[in-house]
């Protein structure tokens, strides 16, 4: 199997697999789950679903492959399998849609009732900073991989700020996008977790000196100080500092220390999931960049087989990537 192909899956497999095994306690709190911790793949729960369903988290970012699959960003594609997504039930692991995001779900109507641009239709307001974009974003960044793209210039981050915003729009979330699309690169490049510690400086040089390609960002440079705990030792932190709502840089900063205090796929994503509160998309976004460090082969053996629809999410890896 190509290389590429077996980081696809990895990534792609490993964020599904997060994503299923939180949506049976989402919103439980993190008390809860002291109490009552999950330690292996479960169903029912906060929905009515079966062991092994994933979320939007996972639908919307299948949506993006499918539409990558044909060899390029299009982003009114992309749209237009939200569509099929909100609407029609498509992309889902049950045949049904669930646990739609508020600004998710304004965005797509935006494009779809309004005619909105889907370079305008994503919210842009402060309160619109959710998880929402970054939960879709892993992607985008395997496509840029596998052409190439140089991680750390200007097209990798209008591209990955382009498909944040479908939804989510404000410059915080584009930049979470972006600082995970960075992330999951090196890592992918390095297969090494001690390399997310290496990159504040070369991420605040970029965003300081980058007038070479666009005339430099001073706002986007004002608002990378909301995510510096990632880069300053967040993996020296208490769990109680860490936050595991539905907010863009708490996910981030979640699903970092999860990766960063845990030597396994499974240790890592079973922490992600016991924070509590926004479990499915917290060990998502923890799963991706674990599959990614640890391989497919590390995702355990009885999860991955009770994923629903694995065959599906596999070949449209080897479609898009192949």
């Amino acid at each position: 199997m190509n290389e590429f192909i077996k980081i696809a899956k990895a990534v792609m497999v490993g964020h599904a697999v997060g994503d299923a095994l939180g949506v049976p306690v989402e919103f439980r709190t993190r008390d809860y789950l002291n109490k009552n911790p999950v330690t292996e793949m479960i169903g029912f729960g906060t929905h009515p679903v079966p062991k092994g369903a994933w979320s939007d988290d996972t639908s919307m970012s299948l949506c993006a492959l499918e539409s990558l699959s044909k060899g390029k960003i299009d982003f009114d594609d992309v749209m237009l399998n939200f569509g099929k997504w909100y609407y029609y039930n498509e992309f889902t692991a049950t045949g049904e849609t669930f646990d739609i995001g508020n600004t998710c779900s304004e965005a797509i109507h935006r494009y779809f009732k309004e005619k909105i641009p889907y370079n305008k239709c994503g919210l842009s307001d402060e309160y619109s900073n959710g998880n929402g974009s970054l939960m879709r974003i892993h992607p985008f960044t395997l496509y840029l991989i596998y052409h190439n793209k140089n991680k750390l210039r200007y097209t990798h981050y209008i591209i990955i700020g382009q498909a944040s915003a479908l939804t989510h729009a404000h410059v915080r979330s584009q930049i979470a996008c972006f600082l995970y699309s960075y992330i999951l690169w090196e890592i992918i490049e390095s297969q090494r977790k001690e390399c997310i510690k290496n990159t504040w400086r070369d991420i605040r040089l970029f965003f300081s000196h980058r007038s070479a390609d666009c005339g430099g960002d001073a706002r986007a440079l004002s608002e990378l100080g909301y995510f510096s705990r990632i880069f300053d030792g967040i993996d020296k932190l208490n769990v109680t500092e860490i936050m595991s709502d539905g907010y863009v840089v708490h996910t981030l900063e979640a699903a970092i220390w999860c990766l960063l205090t845990t030597d396994s796929y499974e240790e890592c994503v079973l922490k992600a999931v016991n924070l509590g509160d926004d479990t499915d998309t917290t060990a998502a976004v923890a799963g991706g960049l674990a599959g990614a460090l640890y391989g497919y082969d590390a995702i355990p053996e009885e999860w991955h087989n009770s994923l629903l629809r694995r065959d599906y999410i596999e070949e449209l890896c080897e479609k898009a990537f192949k």
